[in-house]
């Protein structure tokens, strides 16, 4: 009895850090793009911008390295990329914290079913389906 109900507290304490690592996740996030725009408004003001066409190939960060290298001149866009990056990183790193979890209660099946989750993640992510 008491084993179980221990079981049920740390799969409670689990829930709350992953509850947290979301919410923390997505309100730093929030920031770094709210932040990133009101720089990129300062810094464009007196640009006049045309947003009718979209050329992918005009896109300065493409890439994750080409954001680093923008947030070090503190560029607008950079910054709201590198956001965009927090936010699509923050359920990343649920599953691998959720796989930690699983294994510190030794429930091998979900360890798996969480790693496999996490290779089409990074698979889907890596360019092998864009090309």
């Amino acid at each position: 009895m008491r084993a179980s109900g221990k079981k049920i507290s740390g799969d409670k304490d689990i829930q709350v850090i992953l509850g947290t690592l979301l919410r923390a996740g997505v309100v730093a996030a929030m920031t770094v793009v709210f932040i990133g725009g009101i720089l990129y408004l300062l810094m464009n003001s007196y640009h006049l911008i045309s947003y009718a066409e979209f050329d992918s190939t005009k896109a300065k960060y493409a890439s994750i390295t080409a954001v680093f290298a923008g947030l070090r001149t503190m560029d607008g866009a950079a910054i709201i990329q590198f956001g965009v990056l927090l936010l699509i990183f923050t359920p990343i790193t649920r599953v691998l914290f959720s796989v930690f979890g699983f294994l510190i209660e030794r429930d091998y099946m979900y360890v798996i079913i969480g790693l496999f989750v996490l290779a089409v993640i990074l698979f889907s992510l890596s360019n092998k389906l864009v090309g």
